[in-house]
């Protein structure tokens, strides 16, 4: 976490507020965000259960004061200095939502798994047909966009269902979507990575459930 936040802070983007979520962690990270400094800029939600992924940013939204939002997960995953070009198409109005790609022209360092890269491609080519968009990563956890446009929406996955969730929702506004190449660190489920083979089902579900209803 102290390693992301300086990254964040570093990477030479306007920053109006950063909202960082504790989703009832068990590792030290709870303490050590209770014993930040106050930052008038920085921001700490505390959830009194594991909710998953998709609950934590959901409780970072509802927070988000700011025009433009940005997720970032913390674990290193996606490195903060690509955050500059993810926004660069919102800032010169040529885009309302970005995404990053994993799998457009970017460098991965250690890539995913194959079975997951083959996954992320089958689930963003349903969301694709679902959605009318053209992406190449819908799974991928860099998404910016204007946070106007999460007025009418609520948010229900509490897991990974949120990419396809918040994917189907933003289309059905019909806004400019952009994406860009970013880089890729994996981690290994060894290392705490936490989706399985059944997070790729329930996102078809999530795809049609949203998309129909």
């Amino acid at each position: 976490v102290p390693t992301i936040l300086d990254r964040v802070r570093s990477a030479g983007i306007p920053i109006h507020q950063i909202i960082v979520v504790d989703d009832a962690s068990t590792d030290g990270t709870r303490n050590f965000l209770q014993a930040l400094p106050h930052d008038p800029a920085l921001h700490v939600e505390f959830h009194n259960t594991n909710r998953g992924k998709g609950a934590a940013i959901a409780t970072a939204l509802a927070h988000a004061t700011g025009t433009i939002v940005a997720i970032q997960d913390a674990d290193l995953e996606y490195d903060p200095a690509d955050l500059p070009k993810l926004l660069r198409p919102l800032l010169e109005n040529r885009a309302d939502v970005v995404y990053g790609s994993r799998f457009s022209g970017c460098k991965n360092s250690r890539a995913a798994y194959r079975r997951h890269r083959w996954g992320n491609w089958a689930v963003t080519k349903i969301s694709n047909i679902f959605t009318g968009l053209k992406l190449t990563d819908m799974e991928c956890c860099y998404k910016a966009f204007y946070r106007k446009l999460l007025d009418g929406i609520t948010l229900k996955e509490q897991r990974f269902g949120f990419e396809p969730e918040i994917t189907v929702k933003l289309a059905k506004k019909k806004p400019r979507f952009h994406e860009v190449a970013i880089s890729y660190t994996g981690r290994t489920f060894a290392e705490g990575k936490k989706i399985r083979w059944y997070d790729g089902l329930w996102a078809i579900y999530a795809i049609v459930k949203y998309r129909l209803f």
